[in-house]
């Protein structure tokens, strides 16, 4: 049964506990429904215990099952409700802030394609893409996700593979090289022939990826549990001393009743609500208390690059006309011809050209070439802008992004593009290391040279570049410094998301999979909050500390004072709702800090 139904149903006992005892005048009615009530939710606790305990981990259960049964035992039964419904509000509550569902496998499984184009002599017939074989001939229409891994058999394509690699750049393949699932499909329908089966598939490997550390989630001891051991020593102790010395039972649960460890599991988690209320107002959506105590702890972190440390745009970074054509001349001929073209670029071309208030001059016919480039006339001169080859460009020009250009087969020049990087990347680094992350690497699926162009800009150290989303999955479970962060934005982060300690969401715009696999999403497009969550979360779990401290400690003297018979098992019940409320209080100046 779910934590909340739990304390549903204990509020209802206990309401009918209470009409048979002050309504019916029924003590001994009221007593066996208490009795029963708090002798099944033991024994649940007592079974919970159990399996806690088989795996290797200690909690403060039982602390409170000892709390529980004592107090049935001698009689005290509305001292052992009020610990009842205490314990099952704590649990309910730290459920509440443990956030429990990432829907990650589910948001993948919507973005995978489920069906392929097979092409069967002159019909294509859609098939499920479990039952495609390694050979068909699979036709993929325009903006079409690639089903199956395959090889091209068209002439030439341009790809969208950032979900896969995380480059923004298009991808140009040409008939014969590898098409990865999970690509987008240019403004062409292709076909390609498939070398796998569909299981076997890069995308279907993400899935399966973001499915393994669902299975497998890290093991993290909770703040409560980590003080349960040496607080139900020093309960168990006094017990026993008041008992020795008194002779009395009673007293065992008098010393039990105070030590119930309502703070060790209120405190906690209240601190965390707290924190994560304060992180969303911050601009940092925390998922679930427990990774605010891990980010607190965090000493090492991996980044993404693209839409991570850049922006994830594409746009024009220079100019390169040869020494006869000014710059004008030049965006002026690129322009008129790729406001017309549907390449992936052109875009980014318009977009400067528009800023710059260059106007366009009169495009007379266009030519797209697949995987080439295209040709245009202007005034009666043929315009060719795409590959280097393909415009005559110099055979020492190897710009890593770029349209060459050739105007009446001459080359004149070229257009270079880049990622843009964040503004706040470089100063956020810093402020990492400032706040004592020790180790920040950058993980890419781009190029080393773009890769360590861009680390070397914002000052990080360690760069690994042309990584696919399971080798960026390597790096994170090898990581000697745990917990580990690790931020991303696209699908191709998803599983390294999922594995890492907290793995962070970045983007207002960034797809489901990435936010859903992640334990933090930043509700806004700003590197900065990933170090405001850090800071946060350390404050946090301090506060936290502290709160769980006060409580323990006014039990500690309130046992003994118990242990003296000075206070009654119920009296001390309703103590332990006084130093609840303290632990609280405290607990609540998380919200501000």
């Amino acid at each position: 049964m779910k934590n909340w139904k739990k304390l549903i149903l204990v509020f209802v006992i206990a309401g009918v506990a209470l009409i048979a005892y002050f309504g019916f005048n029924q003590p001994f009615l009221a007593r066996l429904i208490v009795t029963i009530a708090g002798g099944v939710l033991a024994f649940s606790m007592l079974i919970e215990m159990i399996k806690t305990l088989r795996s290797g981990s200690y909690g403060v259960d039982l602390l409170a099952i000892t709390a529980i049964i004592a107090t049935l035992l001698v009689g005290e039964y509305w001292a052992s409700l009020i610990i009842i419904l205490m314990l099952v509000g704590g649990e309910s509550l730290e459920d509440y802030a443990n956030g429990r569902a990432h829907r990650a496998l589910a948001a993948l499984l919507d973005k995978s394609p489920d069906i392929a184009h097979v092409q069967k002599g002159d019909k294509v017939v859609d098939l499920p893409i479990d039952h495609v074989e390694v050979g068909s001939h699979l036709l993929i229409r325009p903006m079409e996700i690639i089903p199956i891994d395959g090889k091209l058999i068209s002439e030439a394509v341009v790809l969208d593979t950032a979900s896969l690699t995380g480059e923004t750049k298009p991808n140009e393949l040409v008939k014969g090289d590898l098409v990865l699932s999970g690509a987008i499909n240019g403004n062409s329908s292709i076909q390609i022939e498939t070398t796998v089966i569909a299981a076997e598939s890069q995308f279907q490997k993400i899935v399966e990826l973001v499915k393994e550390t669902e299975k497998t989630p890290a093991q993290f001891v909770r703040l409560a549990d980590r003080y349960a051991v040496p607080f139900t020593i020093i309960a168990y102790l006094i017990a026993a001393v008041a008992y020795f010395i008194s002779g009395d039972p009673v007293r065992i649960a008098e010393v039990l009743v105070v030590a119930s460890p309502c703070p060790l599991i209120l405190a906690a988690p209240i601190a965390f609500v707290s924190g994560m209320s304060r992180s969303s107002q911050n601009g940092a959506l925390i998922k679930n208390g427990t990774v605010i105590e891990k980010l607190a702890k965090a000493r090492e972190i991996f980044l993404d690059k693209t839409g991570t440390i850049t922006e994830g745009t594409i746009k024009v970074d220079s100019l390169k006309p040869i020494e006869t054509v000014d710059e004008v001349e030049l965006l002026q001929l690129v322009y008129t011809v790729e406001k017309s073209s549907g390449h992936i670029l052109a875009k980014a071309v318009v977009e400067y050209a528009e800023n710059k208030k260059v106007q366009p001059l009169k495009l007379t016919s266009l030519t797209e070439v697949a995987g080439l480039g295209v040709i245009g006339e202007i005034e009666g001169q043929e315009i060719k802008i795409g590959r280097s080859s393909f415009a005559f460009a110099p055979d020492n020009l190897n710009y890593e992004t770029a349209f060459y250009v050739s105007k009446a087969g001459k080359y004149v020049g070229a257009v270079t593009f880049s990622d843009t990087l964040r503004p706040e990347a470089k100063e956020t680094i810093a402020q990492m290391r400032k706040i004592g992350l020790e180790k920040i690497t950058m993980l890419t699926g781009d190029n080393q040279l773009v890769a360590d162009k861009i680390a070397s800009t914002v000052g990080i150290d360690n760069v690994y570049a042309g990584l696919m989303p399971d080798e960026k999955l390597k790096f994170i479970k090898n990581a000697a410094n745990r917990p580990v962060i690790m931020v991303g934005d696209g699908v191709n982060d998803a599983p390294a998301l999922a594995t890492a300690d907290v793995g962070i969401s970045i983007g207002v715009g960034s797809g489901t999979v990435a936010s859903e696999a992640a334990d933090i999403v930043l509700l806004q497009n700003d590197l900065r909050k990933v170090t405001t969550s850090i800071e946060i979360s350390r404050d946090t779990l301090k506060i936290a500390k502290q709160a769980v401290m006060i409580g323990i400690i006014i039990c500690i003297i309130l046992m003994f004072i118990a242990a003296l018979g000075v206070i009654p098992a119920v009296i001390g019940a309703l103590f332990q709702e006084i130093i609840d409320v303290v632990s609280i209080l405290y607990a609540l100046r998380a919200l501000r800090g």
